[in-house]
């Protein structure tokens, strides 16, 4: 069994160890062949690539990760992506995530506070040939409202609230999944869905562990209203 196999078989059997506290029996198999078809150790340091396909997270500097494969599965299966969905991703990192939508979906928008991030992630995706993306550097606290509505909104870093914003930015009928919660301790995966008259249902998935979302302006609590009790 090669690398990318093993890596697949592995994820499989989270989402059968999971699945009574997660709902999902097993995945799409659009996402499961989009997880096979790109290749993780593009989106690792070099001195980590024996590793790329291990289940579990590794340091893409700047205190940044790369979401362990299951987890990367299991939020994009919770997104329900469609052929012609627009998504906004918020924390590109390494860009993994974002090239694995990119082969699910329309269009990829995707956001990354942290500049370097940004610029070695657009030039990986470029060089790897997943052209239905565009990347900027900005504060995902609030989103991307100039391509809103989006079917879908992922989130890959742990936010203490789930932002007002982009409930806001959420297409009708469309999902928002994120982490939830305080670093170092206990955080939710969490899936927002709206439904077609606007009506908010947030459900915890699973027990996470992320790095913190940034907010570049600071003071991150301040005039920004938590939905999670929605």
């Amino acid at each position: 069994m090669n690398k990318i196999d093993k890596m697949i078989s592995t994820i499989e059997s989270e989402v059968t160890y999971t699945r009574q506290m997660t709902g999902r029996d097993k995945l799409n198999p659009r996402v499961v062949d989009a997880m096979r078809r790109v290749p993780r150790n593009l989106f690792v340091p070099d001195d980590l690539k024996p590793f790329a396909f291990d289940n579990g997270p590794l340091p893409i500097g700047h205190n940044q990760t790369i979401s362990q494969p299951y987890i990367v599965a299991l939020m994009t299966d919770l997104l329900e992506p469609d052929e012609n969905d627009i998504v906004l991703e918020i924390g590109t990192g390494s860009g993994y995530q974002t090239a694995i939508l990119s082969l699910l979906v329309k269009k990829v928008y995707t956001m990354e506070v942290i500049k370097e991030l940004n610029g070695e992630a657009r030039e990986r995706l470029k060089q790897n040939y997943y052209q239905n993306i565009e990347a900027k550097n900005a504060n995902g606290y609030e989103g991307w409202p100039e391509h809103a509505p989006y079917d879908g909104i992922i989130v890959t870093a742990a936010a203490p609230f789930i932002p007002q914003t982009l409930i806001e930015q959420l297409k009708p009928g469309g999902h928002l999944v994120i982490p939830i919660g305080l670093p170092y301790c206990h955080q939710e995966l969490m899936r927002v869905d709206k439904d077609e008259q606007g009506n908010i249902q947030t459900n915890s998935i699973l027990g996470v562990s992320f790095v913190p979302m940034v907010d570049a302006q600071g003071g991150s609590e301040q005039n920004k209203e938590s939905t999670e009790n929605q």
